[in-house]
């Protein structure tokens, strides 16, 4: 296996981990959030991208008021409102209220993150595609002696 195959399985391997933890985590209303992550892997490395919103969000620009109804729909808030709310106002005012004060998950709420990608697994991976260097080099400096020699 060389390097890129190396760090595509061990970065699909961590987000398929960091997509069970956050289902697991009691964060995940629309499971969108793991559906929209991203592996990126190229001969010069690889990365892993989410979005961002698990983190929170500052104040300043409300969200899409769509979003927001979607996410009442989905836990389920919808079947207890009043007669006099609807579910779109509930959002619009949920949206304003973003908008103004911000929103910041539960502390401790996305730590699952952090217990999926410790500094022992990121050695691990090193260390893996190291080896991968380790042969490709071996291997170039063998065909490099036969020749040498022939």
């Amino acid at each position: 296996m060389d390097k890129v195959q190396i760090l595509a399985a061990e970065f699909d391997l961590l987000k398929n981990e960091i997509a069970t933890g956050y289902r697991a985590s009691g964060m995940a209303v629309s499971g969108n959030w793991a559906q929209e992550l991203q592996v990126h892997v190229s001969s010069s490395g690889a990365s892993l991208s989410a979005p961002g919103y698990i983190n929170g969000r500052g104040p300043g620009t409300p969200p899409p008021s769509e979003a927001i109804e979607q996410w009442i729909k989905a836990k389920g808030i919808a079947a207890q409102l009043e007669k006099d709310l609807t579910i779109t106002s509930l959002a619009y005012l949920i949206a304003k209220k973003i908008g103004r004060e911000g929103w910041q998950p539960k502390p401790g709420a996305n730590s699952f993150i952090e217990t999926i990608i410790t500094p022992e697994r990121i050695q691990q991976i090193i260390d893996k595609v190291g080896e991968s260097y380790i042969d490709e080099f071996t291997t170039d400096i063998i065909n490099f002696l036969k020749l040498a020699t022939a």
